[in-house]
């Protein structure tokens, strides 16, 4: 029976229409803050998990989740007695992911990048297996995106992984003095067609 018409199917478009808009208003808004001006596809989605070997984690750090749609993916493939704690520094957007995602194992926390160590302290929260990051290192000044890093870098577990999705290189140029050459790899299946580089924490 064709449902195009039911209130489940107009629930779910309306959700998805407003999570566009609220991630274009954003990209209006503070253009610099955001990476991209379409929310990521479900190809990369799938790459980031992979890449991160999410479904290993115990505990994931995602930094701009954005609209949500990454962060159902990084759920959907953690364990059952995982956590995830997504960091939003723009209030529209933590209340989106909060009041969209219903999931125990779930953490919608508004913050800086700059300060992921008082999160996790926050929460109680292990060091990270993974942190995931879509917050745009291009266009943020160089001591920010440094200290973003050194951040990443301390608060990681030993062999834990770093994974930037970035239309730029200007982390893989950063990274280097923090965590040595990454692996890189791209997604053309993704609007614009995005590079993906991953680190591992030596331990």
């Amino acid at each position: 029976m064709d449902d195009i018409g039911s209130p489940e199917r107009i629930r779910r478009n309306s959700s998805q229409a407003e999570k566009a808009l609220a991630f274009f208003l954003r990209f209006l808004n503070q253009p610099k803050q955001v990476g991209s001006i379409v929310p990521s596809s479900a190809f990369l989605e799938r790459r980031l998990v992979r890449v991160g070997r999410v479904k290993e984690a115990r505990t994931v750090v995602e930094l701009g989740p954005g609209t949500g749609g990454t962060t159902q993916a990084l759920l959907n493939a953690m364990p059952p007695d995982g956590r995830l704690l997504a960091i939003e520094i723009d209030h529209r957007l933590t209340e989106l992911v909060r009041n969209g995602i219903r999931d125990p194992r779930l953490i919608a926390h508004r913050g800086s990048a700059e300060q992921i160590a008082a999160a996790l302290g926050q929460y109680s929260l292990p060091a990270p297996d993974v942190v995931v990051s879509g917050i745009p290192f291009s266009t943020m000044p160089r001591p920010v995106g440094k200290k973003i890093l050194r951040e990443i870098r301390s608060v990681l577990a030993p062999g834990g992984r770093f994974v930037a999705y970035q239309l730029r290189d200007r982390v893989a140029v950063l990274g280097r003095d923090f965590f040595g050459d990454a692996q890189t790899d791209i997604e053309l299946l993704n609007v614009p067609p995005i590079r993906v580089w991953c680190w591992r924490k030596p331990g």
